[in-house]
């Protein structure tokens, strides 16, 4: 028996070795430096500020639709022949009529048109208009002037991806703000439940001396000694078990933090007195629910679909413009720039373009129906967040009553038991039943917290959940 009090006094010492090197090594950490550690460290915050960055200039880049459009296209081409205009059989033809005009001409005049005759017969009237090979850098421009509506309609549904860029952000930041919460108080809930097995070990350990001086004064049997002995290794198992729990939640809490460290959370759980109505946050979800929020946004792109769909009814007229850049072996003859403006209307496509429109309306009603649902659910979802609230609100003052009752209950039971009028039994099983109560009371508070960290964050006002938990009306709650 001797042997086995020696591996359990081993246990201990471990077990308090080791919560004490954490506790030396840790820093104390409340809920908003935590809150605010997680905003600038972790990945997920980094991701959101680059999607909203994304969505942003896709929308300046929408503006580039009402800008003129510049190109610069060069080209070099190497054609079959010259491109040229023959005139030596108009050169044959008039010299024939003019020789059969010869006798009918003043002789005084004929040698003079004689030798004219001579030199044109000489030349060759083959004129070269361009070279067969030629390159070409022109620039074109264009300068969109009514396309029926599809730049606004392109430029308003940017501004509207960029909106629910943004509200897909808050949406994931309150989904981070959630997962601390409940990760802070789970650490915090894991603490707790340490020291309530150290005042159960330090219980035991009492128990177990009193039983030892007990049995040698015959006052109490070695069954009850033995008894005591077994609860109190059990106690030393189940701290060291608890304390290597708390060890794991720890690293959870950093991997949401994204900032490596020793942390022990300082602000303590609590139960809000002054709780707003379900009312308010029903209003305040209808206002705030991120998911409310992108489904109004989608029926907002929906309608932008529409109205680019009946845009391609409509004519697209534009300016248009060309200019020669650079130019080799460019005929002079050929023109060096051109402006115009062109009209372009689609008249028929095999009714593509009215069965697009039919399927941009359908969708957009697709969208309004799933709006009416997502409002309907949102509701329902922060009446049962908040009933979930109210029950755990409402189980504590009961739990306080146990706890009061249980805690005396203990104190009569050890009395008795040195006096020799109480079984070990009895006095384990009273000590068990107050840590059980403690415990309980713990989880209440877990639970209310991460749910009022929910139903916050179903209302779009994750952020408060920082001045719920600093309100001076709050009840603490702890494991005294």
């Amino acid at each position: 028996m001797r042997k086995y009090g020696y591996i359990t006094a081993l246990m201990l010492a471990a077990s308090t070795a080791l919560m004490a090197q954490e506790a030396s090594d840790r820093s104390m950490l409340t809920i908003d430096a935590a809150l605010e550690i997680t905003k600038s460290s972790n990945p997920m915050m980094k991701a959101i500020h680059h999607e909203d960055e994304a969505a942003s200039k896709e929308r300046k880049a929408a503006l580039g639709y009402y800008m003129p459009k510049v190109e610069l296209i060069g080209s070099y081409a190497c054609l079959s022949d010259d491109i040229g205009l023959d005139l030596n059989p108009l050169k044959e033809q008039l010299g024939s009529t003019v020789t059969g005009l010869l006798p009918v001409i003043p002789e005084s005049l004929r040698p003079i048109i004689v030798d004219a005759m001579g030199k044109l017969a000489s030349k060759d009237f083959n004129f070269i208009i361009q070279d067969k090979q030629l390159g070409l850098v022109g620039a074109t421009i264009q300068q969109p002037i009514f396309t029926g509506g599809k730049i606004t309609a392109a430029n308003r549904a940017a501004k509207i991806k960029e909106r629910e860029a943004q509200t897909k952000g808050n949406q994931a930041e309150a989904a981070l703000v959630s997962e601390l919460v409940e990760r802070y108080y789970a650490l915090t809930l894991a603490n707790q439940v340490v020291l309530l097995r150290e005042q159960v070990l330090e219980g035991m350990n009492k128990h177990l001396h009193d039983a030892i001086l007990l049995e040698e004064s015959g006052l109490a049997s070695k069954a009850d000694r033995m008894y005591a002995q077994s609860y109190q290794a059990d106690a030393t198992k189940e701290l060291i078990g608890s304390t290597l729990f708390a060890n794991s939640i720890h690293y959870a809490l950093t991997a949401t933090l994204g900032e490596a460290g020793n942390y022990t959370p300082v602000s303590g759980m609590f139960i809000v007195q002054d709780l707003e109505s379900v009312d308010y946050f029903k209003a305040m979800a209808l206002q705030g629910n991120p998911m409310v929020k992108q489904v109004s946004l989608k029926a907002e792109l929906a309608k932008e679909g529409v109205r680019l769909e009946r845009s391609e009814f409509m004519p697209h007229v534009a300016l248009m413009g060309a200019f020669d850049v650079v130019d080799y072996q460019y005929s002079k003859h050929l023109p060096t720039w051109a402006i115009g403006i062109g009209v372009k209307m689609t008249l028929f496509d095999g009714l593509k373009r009215e069965r697009k429109f039919a399927a941009a309306k359908s969708t957009l009603r697709q969208v309004e129906a799933y709006g009416e649902k997502a409002n309907a659910d949102v509701q329902a979802l922060i009446v049962k967040l908040y009933n979930s609230l109210e029950a755990s609100s409402k189980q504590i003052p009961s739990i306080n009553t146990s706890l009061e009752f249980a805690s005396e209950y203990l104190r009569i039971k050890e009395e008795a038991f040195a006096e020799g009028a109480a079984s070990s039994t009895e006095v384990v099983d009273a000590r068990l039943n107050l840590n059980k109560i403690k415990t309980e009371r713990l989880q209440v508070a877990y639970t209310y917290n991460v749910t009022l960290a929910k139903l916050l964050e179903a209302c779009g006002i994750s952020e408060q959940f920082v001045q719920y938990a600093s309100r001076s009306s709050n009840q603490i709650i702890n494991c005294q």
